[in-house]
């Protein structure tokens, strides 16, 4: 079942739903009965900038589903891509990132929505032989929005892929990664951060399969919820018969705030090589009330106190970025999202 064909067809029975294992948090069958007539063309000058624009060489805009098909980077540079959903209705998107080998590149992604819409994104991402690729995801939804994006990634030899997912959520969200890891040397780095409030939901799933001698797969998320919000993290690292001296590590820790706020978390590991260092952890809970205690006799309010913890809770994940402005527009933008914690 897929949710690009399902808009396609405008048929709600071929969305997915909690039947379906891999998004039975995520129920989008349950949720939309009718899909919603096909969206306007949305002009560029309607778009605006997107939050990457200022760090990039070349902009791709993609407006209620319409735009470039084909991303080529052939040369070492900064590319932002900003997909937008406004006027409401349902749209999808397909598009193909192929990175040269060799090339060393940043991808600037950011989903901006306003209004009520069903939108659908999905990326072919290839890295010929030793090339790098950072992926910086900004995920900003309207509360009332439903957003799917799903990432095929295809890794060469030598390739190394970071990936940083950060999201605030919508009305029903999911961010996808696939990844298909040689070996060969390969690197990838799969990272995320929720902070959803309200009635929002994110789903952050990733599956990876490695196939090949020598591969190595680092993955941390870490989430905040508060309200009546819902996070899902879904983690699955393969590993191939043959696949020997790969090394894969997987975190996911969340906070939950709030008595009717909700994570639910899936980390997998499936193993079936010899010879393999593989690890996986996964903590839900609440502030710590000794450190908060300790902030608090210091003179700091408990509103301030609370924003410090949870800022430097998720500052772990943010501090692993590598391209400077964008990490610095994921500190502002957590700051934000902080703000009254």
């Amino acid at each position: 079942m897929s949710v690009q064909s399902a808009i396609a067809a405008r048929d709600a029975d071929a969305l997915p739903g909690k039947r379906d294992e891999d998004w039975r948090w995520t129920d989008l069958r349950g949720l939309i009965r009718t899909v919603p007539e096909p969206s306007p063309p949305l002009a560029r000058e309607a778009m605006g900038e997107g939050p990457f624009a200022s760090l990039a060489a070349r902009v791709v805009a993609i407006g209620n589903g319409r735009g470039e098909a084909a991303i080529d980077i052939a040369a070492d540079q900064v590319v932002a891509l900003d997909v937008v959903s406004r006027g409401g209705g349902s749209h999808a998107a397909t598009l193909r990132v192929d990175v040269a080998a060799g090339v060393t590149a940043t991808l600037l992604e950011s989903y901006r929505g306003l209004g009520e819409y069903l939108a659908s994104t999905a990326l072919t991402i290839t890295l010929g032989e030793g090339a790098r690729l950072e992926r910086i995801v900004l995920a900003e939804e309207d509360a009332d929005g439903v957003a799917v994006s799903q990432a095929e990634v295809v890794l060469a030899a030598d390739a190394a892929f970071s990936q940083t997912t950060l999201t605030c959520g919508a009305r029903r969200q999911r961010l996808e990664t696939r990844v298909s890891h040689p070996g060969g040397h390969a690197q990838l780095r799969l990272d995320g951060v929720y902070l959803l409030a309200g009635k929002r939901h994110a789903d952050l799933t990733s599956a990876v399969k490695h196939t090949g001698l020598d591969g190595r797969t680092d993955q941390l998320t870490k989430g905040v919820v508060r309200d009546q919000a819902r996070g899902v993290f879904q983690g699955r690292i393969v590993v191939a018969e043959g696949a020997d001296k790969t090394e894969a590590r997987m975190g996911h820790h969340a906070l939950i705030l709030s008595e009717r706020a909700e994570v639910d978390a899936k980390p997998e590991l499936e193993i079936y090589a010899d010879d393999v260092v593989c690890a996986h952890g996964n903590t839900i809970g609440a502030l710590d009330e000794d450190a908060l205690f300790y902030m608090r006799q210091r003179g700091l309010p408990e509103v301030e106190a609370r924003a410090m913890l949870t800022e430097a809770f998720i500052g772990e994940v943010i501090d692993r970025i590598g391209h400077e402005g964008a990490r610095e527009a994921a500190r502002a933008w957590a700051a934000e999202r902080l703000k009254g914690e």
